[in-house]
C-alpha cells in the first residue's frame, strides 16, 4: 500500500514552519519563568531514561486533548502566557507535535532540536523517575 503522505513528508513540511531550537538555546532555557518545557514521552521512556527535572509530561497521545481549552481533558498549564518547547527522545514527534499545536493556535511553540537524547549528551539536568505500581 502506498502512503498518501509518509512521515518524511510530515516532518519536512513540519519542519519548514516550527521553530526548531539548537541544544545549547534548549539548554539555556531551562528553568526560564516564560518557558514550560513539554515532555512528549511515554511513561516507559521516562521510567527508563530520566526527565528533565520541572518539564511538563503531556503524553503525545494526549497532546491535542490537553491544549484545547474546549476539551475535558484540557490542562491548564497550556493557557497560559508562556513559550512551548516540545521535546522526545529524539526531535521527531516534537516537530511533528509542535506543528499540530502551532495549527491549533498555541502562539509561542518550538521543539528542541534532537530531543531528549541530546539534552542528555550535552550535559542537561536529568533525573529519576520511579517506576509506577
Amino acid at each position: 500500500m502506498a502512503m498518501k503522505k509518509g512521515y518524511k513528508a510530515l516532518l519536512a513540511e513540519a519542519n519548514a514552519e516550527i521553530v526548531t531550537v539548537p541544544i545549547d538555546e534548549a539548554l539555556k532555557l531551562h528553568g526560564q519563568q516564560d518557558t514550560v518545557l513539554v515532555d512528549l514521552r511515554d511513561p516507559r521512556e521516562l521510567e527508563r531514561e530520566g526527565k528533565i527535572p520541572g518539564a511538563f509530561h503531556c503524553p503525545r497521545g494526549m497532546l491535542e486533548f490537553w491544549i484545547d481549552p474546549e476539551s475535558p481533558y484540557a490542562k491548564p498549564v497550556f493557557q497560559e502566557d508562556k513559550r512551548f518547547v516540545f521535546f522526545c527522545a529524539g526531535g521527531l514527534r516534537s516537530a511533528l507535535s509542535a506543528k499540530t499545536a502551532q495549527d491549533m493556535g498555541l502562539p509561542k511553540v518550538a521543539h528542541i532540536e534532537g530531543g531528549f537524547g541530546a539534552w542528555r549528551e550535552h550535559g542537561g539536568p536529568v533525573e529519576k523517575v520511579a517506576p509506577k505500581g
